[in-house]
């Protein structure tokens, strides 16, 4: 069943014993994770508080609140709506984002700017291996990795190719546990972070650096022209069947990947573990068709709002993960630290190797590097760091970000698992 029944099953099940918190019916439990969320979106607009946001990103606010609730006992760490909105909004909230995906355009970008997407998510992919390895080796015993660490590395490499999204999606699929989940978000926010700062400081010199690597940046001067000219053409003001559209697309596409994975056989390997689960096919599925349908008409509705509606799915999801952890459980790991940086190291070793070997301009190394690490959220903010107008080429290879980050995500998992010894 599509869940609805499972979600008043759980209320009913939660109303026939007493609770130990202050709010447990699903529909409180929304309205207050609705609520963080709309509050800390305001107070980042905010002239006076949000300068905090400027130090510390609001998306760590958005896991964190709720974990700060459910520590002090006003939401429950487990709920029906947590599993219904894992396992039904987020499948929506991929096909709302990958629907935005326009591959001529991309192509239009030139060779370069593809080949520096693909270094990113191939750093990625092998990164995280090589550094669960090395770490393994390096650790003292203090500092050891638990014995499941390759589950919460694998959301993490779906939160470094492609975003939120696929975070919890790779997590769902790697059976990653509410803890170990909200622990990645320290290497996640303070390893990507560091980063980010390094590209907003690299934006400052990208003249500089290209003639260092004698890259020609007429390209991206062009593409300035071009890209605003797009987002003009493309931006309306939102109608009611807009709405309605986008927000019925994107339920009835996670309930069509639901029914047809549930239908497919899950596929084991040769020592009987499996490989390809139920909920595995379902994301291959939706990601799939956001695909297909950003070939037809379909596509419009980003112009509409497609992925801002979206993108409240994903910070509703994330308020999910953090409402399912508790601060007390959270103990500090500094060898998921330790395995962070060793993993951004690839990273930046293979971007800058590629970047100088094809000439590409620092502008293409710095959003092909951010797209992946960041996603949509942030790689729009490092491109328009080098010109305004070129936001919409970070959304644009942001977005292909989410579709590899499905794939190349389940290949990571693979690897990690193995090295771990696990498979």
């Amino acid at each position: 069943m599509f869940g609805y029944h499972g979600l008043l099953l759980g209320q009913a099940n939660h109303s026939s014993h007493v609770s130990t918190v202050m709010v447990d019916e699903p529909a409180g439990l929304l309205a207050i994770l609705l609520g963080i969320l709309a509050t800390i979106f305001w107070l980042v607009k905010h002239p006076t508080f949000g300068r905090l946001f400027k130090v510390v990103p609001a998306i760590v606010f958005c896991y964190f609140v709720p974990t700060l609730l459910t520590t002090l006992g006003v939401i429950p760490k487990e709920s029906p709506l947590y599993s219904w909105v894992k396992d039904y909004v987020l499948p929506a909230s991929l096909l709302l984002l990958i629907i935005a995906l326009d591959l001529p355009a991309i192509v239009r970008l030139g060779g370069k700017a593809i080949i520096m997407l693909l270094a990113g998510t191939f750093s990625i992919v092998i990164g995280g291996p090589l550094a669960l390895w090395v770490a393994q080796s390096i650790l003292p015993e203090s500092w050891a990795l638990p014995v499941d660490a390759w589950r919460g590395l694998a959301a993490l490499s779906g939160s470094w190719i492609g975003g939120g999204a696929n975070f919890v999606a790779i997590g769902h699929i790697a059976e990653t546990s509410e803890s170990m989940m909200a622990l990645m978000v320290v290497p996640d926010v303070l390893v990507a972070n560091i980063w980010m700062g390094v590209l907003l400081y690299m934006s400052g010199q990208q003249k500089s650096i290209d003639r260092q690597t004698g890259a020609n940046a007429q390209a991206i001067r062009d593409l300035e022209v071009r890209m605003t000219e797009f987002h003009e053409r493309t931006n309306r003001i939102a109608t009611m069947s807009d709405l309605l559209s986008i927000v019925a697309l994107g339920f009835v596409g996670s309930w069509v990947a639901y029914s047809i994975g549930m239908a497919l056989p899950e596929i084991h390997d040769s020592q009987g573990a499996t490989t390809i689960s139920h909920s595995t096919w379902k994301y291959i599925i939706v990601t799939s068709l956001g695909v297909g349908l950003s070939f037809t008409r379909v596509r419009n509705l980003e112009g509409a709002g497609a992925s801002k509606i979206g993108s409240v799915m994903i910070y509703l999801l994330i308020a999910c993960i953090g409402a399912s952890a508790n601060f007390r459980e959270i103990i500090e790991a500094p060898g998921f630290i330790v395995v962070g940086f060793l993993w951004m190291f690839v990273h930046i070793s293979i971007i800058l190797t590629v970047g100088i070997l094809i000439r590409a301009p620092v502008f293409l190394m710095a959003v092909g590097s951010q797209a992946n690490i960041g996603g949509a959220a942030s790689a729009p903010v490092v491109a328009a760091a080098f010109h305004p107008s070129l936001a919409p080429v970070g959304a644009l290879l942001a977005v292909a970000g989410y579709v590899l980050g499905t794939y190349a995500g389940l290949v990571c998992m693979h690897l990690l698992k193995w090295v771990a010894g696990a498979g």
